[in-house]
């Protein structure tokens, strides 16, 4: 509400001014070109001869403040205004405090009943952030390394450069923005460090002379006695794991068709077993009869039995001295069978007949 009547005085103020007479003064000095960083201030003077009514200050177009003799009318509380009384002139300051992007353009400062404008362009910069991926960068000495700074949110792009606190053999460094954001660049320093220290990344605007930095800690590491020439290119190490791949894949085949050999080999055995008990059951009652396939032991072959030899004593012929058969035996007086008896009959066996049972024969050795 404040700000609307203040605006209706302003009005009413430059009316008055324009209907007074001798209001034709003139601009001695216009303001000039200011670039501030976004959130500060800005500043511009206006400088006019004695004897003026009203002074208008206008951004982009618009009036934000108006300066008259007795007192300043503030429409806007970010405008304010400062009076610098000279002998010979009188000097306006407008001050516009807490800048932002937006206020960037034409600043124009005027008198009634004049044609002549001083006009000044203000332009606002924006200084962003510094980022590195790491704070703390560890690498091996003497091999080649790069470490890249982004510059995050500037308007406009700053100057980036780098300050190296650590030795090196060689260093070069180049900025680029960043694909596809108009307020982002990125720098890129690649060295070869000797030792360890410390690198810094600066983001620099020209026009303000304003700079912001990041500095990391550079560690750096000797390298292992055998990593040089050591190491197997990429298409080594693929090649490697695809043999040792294809020998696994080899050595299985092998162990399954050696475990299915094996089988087909032992049930092929087992079925060979059992054909040959088989046909072994299916000959052995031929060869043998009934009554000796239920016997135990071996056969002596040396063995006769007394039928047999009985039989074998019947079949004989009777031979001389000796005494035959049941018809004889009347005849032998008893001294002629004592008789008989020789001396030497101890050596020899002695044959003794069963007339009762011919079939039965012993014989019977003395010694």
């Amino acid at each position: 509400m404040e700000g609307s009547w203040g605006g209706v005085l302003a009005v009413l103020v430059i009316l008055a001014g324009l209907t007074a007479p001798g209001s034709s003064y003139e601009i001695i000095e216009g303001p000039q070109n200011v670039t501030v960083l976004n959130g500060s201030e800005a500043r511009f003077n206006c400088t006019v001869t004695h004897g003026w009514k009203l002074i208008m200050w206008s951004l982009k177009g618009v009036v934000e403040l108006s300066i008259t003799s007795q007192q300043p009318i503030i429409t806007n509380d970010r405008f304010t205004s400062v009076s610098y009384n000279r002998s010979d002139r009188f000097i306006s300051e407008m001050i516009i405090h807490d800048v932002q992007p937006g206020d960037s353009g034409l600043v124009q400062c005027s008198l009634q009943n004049s044609n002549v404008l001083g006009s000044a362009f203000l332009t606002v910069q924006v200084m962003g952030t510094l980022d590195i991926p790491s704070n703390s960068l560890v690498v091996t000495q003497g091999e080649p390394c790069n470490v890249t700074c982004y510059a995050l949110g500037w308007t406009p792009l700053p100057d980036i450069s780098w300050e190296l606190e650590v030795p090196v053999s060689n260093s070069s460094y180049y900025s680029v923005p960043e694909p596809g954001d108009l307020m982002s660049a990125l720098s890129i320093l690649a060295l070869t460090p000797l030792g360890n220290g410390t690198l810094t990344c600066v983001a620099e605007l020209k026009n303000l002379q304003v700079s912001k930095s990041l500095t990391v800690n550079l560690t750096v590491v000797q390298p292992l006695p055998d990593s040089t020439g050591s190491s197997l290119p990429t298409w080594a190490i693929a090649l490697l794991a695809v043999a040792f791949s294809l020998l696994l894949i080899l050595i299985t085949a092998l162990i399954i068709v050696c475990c299915c050999c094996g089988v087909c080999r032992r049930e092929k055995e087992e079925s060979s077993y059992q054909n040959e008990i088989r046909k072994t059951a299916n000959t052995k009652p031929n060869k043998t009869d009934p009554e000796t396939r239920f016997k135990s032991g071996k056969e002596n072959l040396g063995y006769s039995s007394d039928e047999a030899r009985a039989a074998q004593i019947a079949s004989l012929p009777p031979k001389s001295g000796e005494v035959s058969l049941q018809g004889q035996r009347s005849h032998i007086a008893p001294y002629q069978a004592h008789k008989t008896r020789q001396p030497s009959a101890a050596n020899h066996p002695r044959v003794s007949f069963d007339t009762a049972s011919p079939q039965k024969v012993r014989n019977a050795t003395l010694v």
